[in-house]
């Protein structure tokens, strides 16, 4: 965990399915009483989150270490709110603008848990 709250920015690789190609981008991350969460800025329409979606099985690039994770969508509104103050705590101060648009009531329901896979 501590790596991850260390790192700004990590690499989500995902696929559609098994026969897709892989398909890699960067996103935010954060950790909310030890469990990481991510949420796509651009909601629904965001492209990993789409093939995350379909295929839960994924990947976290921090740093140089691979780690398969699987995604869980998140309902829970307390976990959401906690996410959503991880997300204003860590980015909050230096990206202001970009930290308001990931905890907007579009993006919220792309929260996401990722648990090792």
């Amino acid at each position: 965990m501590q790596l991850i709250d260390e790192t700004r920015e990590v690499r989500i690789e995902t696929c559609r399915d098994e026969d897709a190609p892989v398909h890699r981008t960067t996103i935010w991350v954060v950790t909310v009483d030890g469990t990481v969460f991510v949420r796509s800025v651009r909601g629904r329409e965001g492209r990993w989150y789409r093939e995350v979606s379909e295929n839960p099985a994924a990947a976290l690039h921090v740093g140089h270490d691979r780690i398969a994770v699987r995604a869980v969508p998140v309902t829970d509104e307390a976990k959401i709110r906690a996410v959503s103050e991880a997300y204003r705590e860590k980015y909050g101060r230096t990206s202001p603008g970009s930290t308001r648009a990931m905890v907007q009531p579009e993006t919220l329901p792309t929260t996401l848990r990722l648990e090792p896979a």
